[in-house]
């Protein structure tokens, strides 16, 4: 008996993303679901109250990357695998979702690669810096299998677990890029904070209906910071698979609903 294709949700970690309306909208459609989410902004917020300011790194090849020295990661585990994912599993369990809340560490979930060391350009050298961050490479399969296959809700964030069984942190999107070739979802959604991929980024209403798969790479060419890595995250799902990736509206009051309705960028 083959099983329910899994749709994968993925929640930016902006301050504005209405978490109330993807919980309701949830509640509405029937599984199997997988979220992963972010909390970039809870972590900027409790970095600076620490008195430990996020530090964003640029490579060479222009994709920027937060530095992840042990500092860091004690903020990353506090904003994104403590505040950030029990307050969005309580929020689920509030709305009648038995979410359960994971990060790539929890039962080796997503293991990842440590990264050998960024190339970076500073004060007019290049440099190689280190740090705990890696790149997603594999999930344990049967035990997200059997959540899935039991009722269960998964919410799953940073951090990953390395090979040696170190926490790192990782991109959340690559992450999604994971679990979709793993579960083989032809359905993603990503909520952001902006109205879908903008035709122009001063115009926030002129947005971009569809991309193909075939425009990716130019699209990730002249784009630049955080968003930069977005692209090249969903143009590396979408050359492994059949999938189509929805880029939408997380401030809105049905942001999944409106997704599915086909409001935002269809991409793929």
């Amino acid at each position: 008996m083959s099983r329910p294709e899994a749709l994968i949700v993925k929640i930016g970690g902006g301050a504005a993303i209405n978490l109330a309306g993807i919980a309701a909208d949830l509640a509405r459609i029937p599984g199997p679901i997988v979220v992963v989410h972010g909390a970039n902004a809870a972590r900027d917020d409790l970095a600076r109250r620490l008195g430990h300011a996020t530090r964003i790194l640029t490579s060479v090849s222009g994709y920027q990357s937060v530095y992840s020295d042990e500092a860091a990661i004690d903020v990353l585990l506090m904003a994104y695998a403590g505040l950030a994912n029990k307050r969005i599993v309580e929020l689920f369990q509030r709305n009648g979702l038995n979410a359960i809340g994971l990060t790539g560490l929890d039962g080796r979930l997503v293991v990842a690669n440590r990264n050998a060391g960024i190339r970076v350009r500073e004060n007019g050298r290049t440099m190689l810096v280190r740090d705990r961050s890696g790149k997603p490479a594999s999930a344990n399969e049967p035990l997200l299998q059997y959540l899935l296959d039991h009722g269960y809700l998964p919410v799953i964030t940073v951090p990953l677990v390395d090979q040696e069984g170190f926490a790192v942190n990782a991109e959340n999107d690559d992450v999604v890029a994971v679990l979709q070739r793993m579960l083989g979802a032809r359905r993603v959604i990503q909520l952001i904070e902006a109205a879908g991929l903008l035709e122009d980024p001063a115009d926030p209403t002129r947005v971009r209906s569809r991309v193909s798969a075939a425009e990716m790479a130019a699209l990730e060419g002249g784009a630049t910071g955080r968003f930069k890595r977005k692209l090249r995250a969903l143009r590396t799902m979408l050359e492994a698979g059949s999938v189509v990736v929805t880029l939408a509206d997380g401030r809105v009051a049905t942001p999944i609903a409106d997704a599915l309705a086909g409001r935002g960028t269809t991409i793929g």
